[in-house]
């Protein structure tokens, strides 16, 4: 999941903060770090869980792809041809969205 510190690294990457349980009311800024306003951090943790949330077809498919060594010995039994329809596979079985 992102957490709240993620967010407030995006927004402002030399943000020196710390946080309680990850509560958005338990945010302390430190070394005069201009606080964000609470509002702006939760939308940009909700726009990085949408962007998590969208590529979860690539960590569906680099579960799946079998490993180099075998995508080497693939190409060398069936060509390249049979390694693309291996892969093709995968892509088919998790799409991009």
């Amino acid at each position: 999941m992102i957490d709240i510190i993620s967010a407030i690294k995006k927004i402002n990457r030399k943000a020196e903060v710390s946080i309680n349980a990850d509560d958005i009311n338990q945010i302390t800024w430190h070394n005069g770090t201009t606080p964000i306003p609470t509002n702006e951090i939760l939308a940009k943790q909700q726009e990085l869980i949408a962007e998590y949330n969208a590529k979860q077809y690539q960590r569906d498919r680099a579960n799946e792809y079998p490993s180099m060594a075998d995508q080497l010995d693939d190409i060398f039994h069936n060509g390249i041809d049979g390694w693309k329809a291996t892969i093709q596979t995968i892509k088919n079985k998790y799409p991009k969205v």
